[in-house]
């Protein structure tokens, strides 16, 4: 069957008609092509009736706030009516949105890589373990892998990050460091009750670490040049939107003008 493509685009027998692979990519450049034009015509509509221009961008749940809050208060004079509307999900899904065409800008950390996604590294810190003050961890300042071994830990669920996650399992093994339990939470709150209990020690970034951390407790970076959490905001490679590039240009801008490395250091509780 041919649909003005030149290729076909299904396979027909007697009994069924399937789909190709060209009909595949077909189909999956159309669905874009049509959500392109529908948004097109939404911004089209939005000037000439002088109302609010939407733009949708995502974050990783555990994205650090000085990140959030600088992307909040970016005022495009070209566009004053624009609005950012936020959504939270895993960093793959956001990749998935983004190049699916849902989705105009993604905040995501360590992101699979794709020659359709654009991104640009904002971010680049440690992870940070979470502990009782009275752990015998908490004396340094610091902690490498091999200062785990042995120990209970605190990991996300691997479908949060998997490539994070088989991460972390690799430098544990060619340090010959070995965990003497892993439990599994998918948020950085259902890690607090192990961390109580005095025996875990618990894998969190920046934000996450923040919003666990009590009057009991403590936090130490990681210092593991291989595990680092590298932070970047990421497009499709072929979005021509123009607000779109303008507000992405704008905070990249506005982060080179702070110190980011000082303004994401975490504080270390004594």
């Amino acid at each position: 069957m041919r649909i003005g493509v030149g290729v076909p685009l299904f396979e027909r027998d007697r009994q069924a008609v399937v789909i190709n692979d060209a009909g595949r990519a077909f189909i999956e450049e159309a669905r874009l092509s049509v959500l392109y034009f529908d948004r097109a015509v939404q911004s089209a509509r939005a000037v000439a009736q002088n109302s609010e221009t939407i733009l949708n961008i995502g974050r990783s749940p555990d994205t650090d706030p000085f990140l959030i809050s600088t992307l909040l208060s970016i005022r495009l004079p070209l566009f004053p009516l624009l609005k950012v509307e936020l959504s939270s999900q895993f960093s793959c899904d956001l990749v998935h949105d983004v190049l699916a065409g849902s989705m105009d800008l993604a905040i995501a950390t360590e992101p699979p890589l794709s020659p359709m996604l654009s991104a640009t590294k904002i971010a680049q810190t440690p992870f940070y373990i979470t502990m009782c003050k009275d752990d015998e961890t908490a004396v340094y300042q610091h902690l490498s892998m091999a200062a785990l071994n042995g120990r209970e830990w605190v990991l996300f669920e691997r479908r949060v990050h998997p490539a994070l996650y088989d991460s972390i399992i690799r430098v544990a093994q060619e340090r010959r460091v070995t965990p003497a339990q892993i439990h599994h939470v998918m948020t950085a709150e259902e890690a607090f009750p192990f961390i109580a209990r005095g025996r875990c020690l618990a894998f969190l970034a920046k934000s996450g670490a923040l919003r666990v951390a009590r009057e009991t407790m403590t936090v130490r970076p990681l210092m593991e040049e291989s595990l680092l959490l590298r932070t970047y905001i990421a497009a499709r490679a072929d979005n021509k939107s123009k607000i779109a590039s303008e507000f992405l240009r704008t905070f990249v801008k506005k982060l080179s003008h702070y110190n980011t490395v000082k303004q994401l250091q975490l504080p270390i509780s004594a």
